[in-house]
């Protein structure tokens, strides 16, 4: 015990950055996610396959930019999403909100898996409700 109260006091500024990192991310969180969940179209997971996103890939220096900013983007959501499930947030979410902004092969088939999962449904659910937004199906 006394091994770790001295490990405590030694890193004392590493937990303190933490813990402002967990404050910072959780109400980051209850602002984005919401927002970004009732973006989802209703039917957007009925689909065997991905639907088309309506975007041209141009090949153009700036699509590859944004489509390299969206995925940072993502993988910090959902790094973010992962610290959540031992930190103060939305968790599962977060993470479900970094895949899809991320390209990578077999996404839309995890995206379903997550989505599928009662919890995270009904969570993702309430929220577009409550902003006015009709649930997402599922098949």
């Amino acid at each position: 015990m006394a091994d770790l109260l001295d490990w405590l006091r030694n890193h004392s500024f590493v937990l303190s950055w933490l813990a402002v990192f967990s404050v910072i991310a959780f109400v980051g969180t209850l602002a984005a996610i919401p927002a970004l969940v009732v973006r989802i179209p209703q039917d957007y997971f009925l689909h065997d396959r991905r639907p088309p996103s309506g975007s041209s890939n141009d090949g153009s220096l700036k699509h590859l930019f944004l489509t390299g900013l969206k995925n940072v983007v993502g993988i910090l959501f959902v790094l973010a999403g992962v610290a959540m499930l031992v930190l103060p947030g939305q968790g599962l979410l977060t993470i479900l909100i970094g895949l899809m902004l991320m390209n990578f092969p077999g996404k839309y088939a995890l995206q379903r898996t997550l989505i599928s999962q009662k919890t995270v449904l009904s969570a993702v659910n309430r929220l577009r409700i409550r902003a006015g937004r009709p649930p997402i199906v599922i098949s």
